[in-house]
């Protein structure tokens, strides 16, 4: 686990990138989440803006961060709401505008509430705004607010923004490439990830519900300190045909298997898993046919990770793999280059195999520039996830009906090829029918 002060470290030194980014002249404004209702007066459980949680280590709403290259007082700015011993009974301690500078390590620190009489005086003098559109409405006509206010009282005697600039690209292009402690942290959220799957196999039975395994991995994350990454997916049976399947209100039958996609968010990093199973505990024969494609295929898209390689080149060697062994199946006949250029394998692998992973499940970051593949660096976090899907319906052989397989593991590009993080629950057939075999206690 990454010590505080490394933490603090970190931050500083993305700091200090952003603000040559943004150069002098600019002023770069980044707010924080905005808190959600969940119903009437209830509110969904917080979760900040991944790119203000990058820079700032923040995890209160009603806060701004303010950037201003060159600036004498200070180049970091922090606007939060202030101490305020009522609300505090109810809703837990904030930091504060008097502690804010030593816990955030911002240069000052002002109350959110004296927003509208601060910011556009920082604003004055500034050439260009950096600030992500589009994401908050409502924060962005307050922008545009603040920016009308100092040109009506500069009327042209100084300079005034003329020129808005996105933020978010100069944001992502840092967050795409992971640092050692990033890794680490992720390499904590997708063990822990592998640990729950591990236990899911574990407990596992016929007649189990969905959303009985589905506390499994709950209980296993929150023990821990973790919250979901995202909503997980448990799927017994045909239901794993539906790619973004989060019911989870199924009998897990005796005879069918069971695909979970799930992960752990620690300290903010998201990890994702998927493992497919069957739910007694053995594969049948053909659950084992199309289940060994897919590990053949996830073999090869992680072969294919390597320094240098385009980010679609474990796609591509997955996609051979599965459309070879979907000829060999009975399910797809000709060449296998020639179904791949038609796009008949889409039929029953009908997703990428890979997609960023860092803060957010899906990560931000380009795949493409400039019209080409983007090349993988060390540092970059992806997912290897290879798949399945075989539908009920007319041509497809009776055994074959409603088998769906997904294998998913988290990955950072090494020096020597791919790393990864989230290794711990069993891939081969072997290996999940012992580990099934093996009561949790």
């Amino acid at each position: 686990m990454a010590s505080h002060q490394t933490l603090l470290n970190e931050r500083a030194r993305r700091r200090r990138h952003l603000l040559r980014a943004v150069g002098t002249g600019g002023i770069a404004i980044l707010p924080a989440a905005a808190e959600q209702v969940r119903s009437r007066d209830t509110h969904h459980p917080y979760r900040q803006n991944s790119d203000f949680f990058y820079f700032t280590g923040f995890e209160e709403p009603d806060a701004i961060a303010v950037f201003i290259p060159g600036r004498k007082q200070g180049e970091y700015l922090m606007f939060c709401r202030d101490r305020d011993p009522q609300r505090e009974q109810w809703d837990g301690k904030r930091t504060g505008v008097m502690l804010a500078p030593q816990v955030l390590e911002c240069d000052d620190a002002f109350p959110i509430d004296d927003i509208d009489d601060i910011l556009p005086g920082l604003i004055e003098g500034c050439d260009q705004v950096y600030h992500t559109f589009g994401l908050d409405p409502e924060f962005d006509a307050q922008l545009m607010s603040w920016i009308n206010q100092v040109h009506a009282k500069t009327r042209g005697w100084q300079n005034t923004p003329t020129e808005f600039v996105a933020l978010d690209p100069l944001m992502h292009e840092m967050r795409i490439g992971k640092s050692r402690t990033e890794i680490g942290q992720m390499r904590r959220a997708g063990q822990l990830t592998a640990a729950a799957h591990i236990r899911a196999m574990q407990v596992c039975a016929p007649d189990m519900m969905e959303y009985a395994l589905e506390a499994e991995l709950g209980y296993c994350y929150r023990r821990e300190g973790a919250f979901h990454a995202f909503e997980p997916i448990v799927a017994g049976g045909e239901n794993a045909c539906t790619l973004h399947y989060i019911t989870n209100r199924e009998p897990l039958k005796d005879g069918d298997l069971v695909l979970i996609d799930s992960g752990a968010e620690l300290d903010g990093y998201a990890g994702d898993v998927s493992r497919t199973f069957p739910v007694n505990g053995r594969f049948s024969d053909p659950q084992r046919e199309v289940y060994e494609v897919v590990l053949s295929a996830y073999h090869a898209a992680m072969a294919a990770v390597q320094s240098g390689n385009a980010f679609c080149d474990p796609h591509d060697a997955a996609v051979q793999e599965l459309t070879r062994g979907l000829v060999k199946l009975g399910l797809l006949k000709g060449r296998v280059n020639n179904l791949i250029r038609a796009g008949e394998h889409t039929r029953f692998f009908p997703h990428r195999t890979s997609h960023w992973l860092g803060l957010d499940v899906h990560d931000v970051g380009e795949y493409k520039t400039d019209k080409a593949w983007r090349e993988l660096e060390i540092g970059n976090v992806l997912t290897i996830e290879p798949g399945l899907y075989i539908p009920s319906g007319p041509g497809i052989p009776k055994h074959y009906r409603g088998i769906g397989i997904r294998v998913e593991d988290d990955v950072a590009v090494a020096r020597d090829g791919a790393d990864v993080i989230s290794a711990g629950a069993p891939l081969s057939v072997e290996d999940i029918e012992a580990t099934m075999a093996t009561s949790s206690g």
